[in-house]
């Protein structure tokens, strides 16, 4: 194609004299344009880095010091006690500039105002990490909040008042202790006593009682050293051996997805929606990339843990026979684009400046109203992104490590994001129960053929304007790419707007260079290897049932009335639901974040308590008074706040229990009950997603402005996935998960329970409901 070739940056002849080059206007434009951002952008990182340097100093309040000390000396006051003379004695007598006694005297003052003005700043940031050390706020009860920590909620806002950047906090971050030993032994313990009988538990007591004993001493010294000198003593374990050495196919298994707004349509025009959502996509990740976004803070004044937001864009997950790796650049002009089998690079920027959404809507036109077939074994190549990770491995090492294969693959996996045109139309219809589902299907896993798993997000565009992301999972967790996702859609929505027809505002720019084709030459065998992880793929998505649903009769307002926290009230329904549904408890997983600790990611809660079991007990015989249901049910609630306070705080059970297996691996040590508990599977994995991170409008004036969350897949063949998200004060979502080749679980049947617990938790408190539209 004639586009193809406007991209090409370097061209060449073989003449009698030699090989002829000739370099084409349009590439070098791009080059010199590609190296002044790339400046930019290096300055703007150098100031940004020192102004994060020295907060909550800023080189204002450093001239402010040095004013005051020069002020002083000429009244004759000496501030420094002596200090200043004392840095005088070893400036050079005769040198330069400095050799003037006012130079010297005003060098030495400038000297000594530096070194007041680095000690105060080293003792303020000192000061917030101990104030940040502080996690009581957390077990008070909001009537009941002590002196003490409302004396350290003034120095914290006090300390950090100052507009802070994005990674302003991270050096204030507290290191993630090491929980102790038998603190770790006995709360899981506590978590799997409802789960087994008097025989199994004595069994295991054993078990722990001798690991403690004998093994762990040993374990813990090493995890304590590491925990010393690491900034976090989990996550880089966590996102190796988790995710970078799973060898299963991410499809399903790992990534996730989220949704757009379900409510509310802004356009049907497919190309306009993707324009204005790319536009606003990389005005993010300029204010990423310049620290404009504010840190999400806890109470408005704890600082969340920013570093995972780092790899958001210009990442991709590359594929090894034993493990893969992250490959994140720190630039990216290009987003790539797949649509009928075909893939396209679309350039971002024309020379230094962001195209216009309009500018973009224009060039994904142009790639829908593009009728060439896809080339030989092209249209299925993501397959190899879905299937197994060491046959993806092989083909890529093997088919595309030279020639035009190489360079395709690369503008893929160098792109800032990756984009998929879809050619079905999904959106959630109230009146059609199965809507939402399909919906969550097709972002989940599409074809299997339509998206690269691999890259930090795929963003998917249907036919009919609606949005969603795929998300790969080990550069980051759900409440980032949810943060990014909150932005678009306000922005989308809010700022950016939309013509009568549904175009994108502004003039068309019809001298843009196309999207350039990726071309490809795969061979029969890599066709082969293309089809077998296909295959694989197709197997894997067949069998994940999903069942998404909108919890209409109440949300968070109501839930509030029953003395509760939300997440506490949906955690114990769960539990109901599931003994309904299988008739005994398993062991539960919930996320829990950890991100009040510097590179925090997640620990778990076990929600599956001896309380929670109580409550559910009751609840089935049903002939226990309404006054000890409730009584059992606040218990519960209490007992599951309490375990996710301790989870955040860094007391959790599984990390720690995670980390000394780690290291008894490093060791050669063997040990059963390590061995026992990380064999455990999950058979419920549940998730709350966050939402309102940013607040770019008052949900109360915009009450439809709704996104539907998001969800994953089944963690265990014979268990559930459940994803929710308490969407407002009067509505909840749910995405069910299980697999159709298991016969103990039905997604749907799981689902139907969920919202009948629901219902029957709130009737204990007389919570009246709506009635459902």
């Amino acid at each position: 194609m004639a586009e193809a070739h406007q991209a090409v940056a370097f061209q060449f002849t073989v003449t009698p004299d030699g090989v002829d080059f000739r370099l084409s206007r349009e590439a070098l434009r791009h080059i010199y344009q590609s190296g002044i951002n790339s400046w930019k952008k290096r300055l703007i990182r150098i100031k940004n880095g020192i102004l994060r340097g020295v907060y909550p100093g800023s080189p204002t309040s450093w001239l402010v010091v040095v004013m005051a000390t020069v002020g002083a000396n000429y009244c004759k006051v000496d501030i420094s006690m002596g200090l200043v003379c004392y840095i005088q004695k070893y400036l050079p007598d005769r040198y330069g500039p400095c050799g003037t006694p006012q130079t010297r005297d005003l060098l030495s003052m400038v000297i000594f105002s530096t070194g007041i003005w680095a000690t105060g700043i080293f003792l303020f940031r000192q000061t917030l990490k101990l104030l940040l050390s502080y996690h009581g706020w957390m077990f008070e009860m909001h009537s009941k909040t002590s002196h003490a920590t409302k004396i350290w909620a003034i120095c914290v806002r006090l300390l950090s008042s100052r507009r802070p950047m994005l990674y302003s906090f991270q050096t204030s971050l507290p290191k993630l202790p090491v929980p102790s030993v038998p603190a770790t032994i006995q709360r899981y313990l506590d978590s799997v006593r409802p789960l087994l009988d008097d025989e199994e538990y004595y069994r295991m007591e054993t078990l722990a009682k001798d690991f403690q004993d004998n093994t762990a001493p040993r374990l813990q010294k090493y995890l304590v050293l590491k925990s010393w000198w690491a900034t976090n003593y989990v996550s880089d374990w966590w996102e190796e051996y988790v995710y970078l050495r799973g060898r299963s196919p991410i499809m399903v298994n790992s990534n996730y997805y989220a949704m757009d707004f379900v409510l509310i349509r802004n356009t049907n025009v497919q190309a306009a929606r993707l324009g204005n959502v790319v536009h606003a996509m990389i005005m993010y990740r300029r204010k990423l990339d310049r620290e404009q976004i504010k840190p999400v803070m806890a109470l408005g004044m704890v600082p969340m843990c920013s570093y995972q937001m780092e790899r958001m864009f210009n990442t991709t997950r590359i594929p090894g026979k034993e493990t893969d790796v992250l490959q994140h650049l720190a630039e990216s002009r290009h987003v790539a684009v797949y649509h009928k089998g075909r893939f396209f690079k679309v350039w971002l920027y024309e020379g230094s400046r962001l195209l216009k959404p309009r500018d973009l809507e224009l060039q994904f036109q142009r790639i829908l109203d593009d009728s060439s077939p896809p080339q030989p074994g092209e249209e299925k190549l993501a397959a190899l992104t879905a299937g197994g990770r060491v046959e993806w491995a092989q083909a890529r090492q093997t088919f595309f490590s030279s020639g035009k294969n190489r360079t395709s693959l690369d503008a893929i996996e160098r792109a800032a994001f990756f984009i998929t045109l879809d050619e079905e139309s999904h959106c959630y219809n109230p009146d059609d129960e199965s809507s939402l589902s399909l919906y969550g299907k097709a972002l989940l896993h599409g074809n299997c053929y339509n998206r690269w798993f691999d890259k930090s997000f795929t963003l998917i565009s249907f036919k009919n304007g609606t949005l969603g992301l795929n998300a790969e999972h080990s550069w980051a967790d759900a409440p980032i790419i949810g943060h990014l996702w909150e932005f678009v859609l306000g922005t989308d929505t809010l700022h950016l707007g939309y013509t009568e027809t549904g175009h994108c505002v502004g003039e068309l720019n019809k001298t843009l260079t196309p999207p350039q084709r990726l071309q490809w030459d795969i061979p029969e065998q890599c066709r082969e290897a293309i089809e077998n992880s296909y295959q694989v793929a197709k197997a894997l998505a067949d069998d994940v049932e999903l069942f998404c649903f909108q919890f209409l009769p109440f949300g968070k307002g109501l839930i509030k009335k029953c003395r509760t926290s939300p997440d506490a009230f949906v955690q114990i329904a769960l539990q109901l639901a599931h003994f309904r549904d299988k008739g005994k408890f398993c062991l539960t997983y919930e996320a829990s974040m950890t991100r009040m600790f510097r590179e925090g990611r997640t620990e778990t809660v076990r929600s599956c308590t001896s309380e929670s079991t109580a409550f559910v007990q009751a609840m089935v015989k049903g002939s226990h008074k309404k006054e000890d249901l409730q009584e059992l049910f606040r218990k519960a609630s209490e007992k599951h706040q309490n375990m996710y306070r301790l989870a955040m705080t860094g007391a959790g059970i599984d990390r720690h229990l995670f980390c000394l297996y780690i290291v008894s691996k490093y060791l050669g040590v063997r040990s059963p009950f390590l061995a026992e508990v990380l064999s455990e599977p999950w058979s419920l994995s549940t998730s709350q997603i966050p939402q309102y991170q940013i607040r770019m409008f008052d949900p109360n004036q915009y009450p439809n402005h709704l996104g539907a969350g998001g969800g994953f897949g089944p963690v265990a063949d014979d268990g559930y996935g459940v994803s929710y998200m308490i969407a407002g004060e009067n509505t909840m979502f749910f995405h069910v998960s299980s697999k159709f080749s298991s016969s103990e679980t039905s997604a749907q049947r799981f689902g139907n329970h969920i919202h009948q617990a629901l219902l029957d938790i709130a009737d204990l408190f007389k919570v009246p409901k709506r009635t459902e539209s």
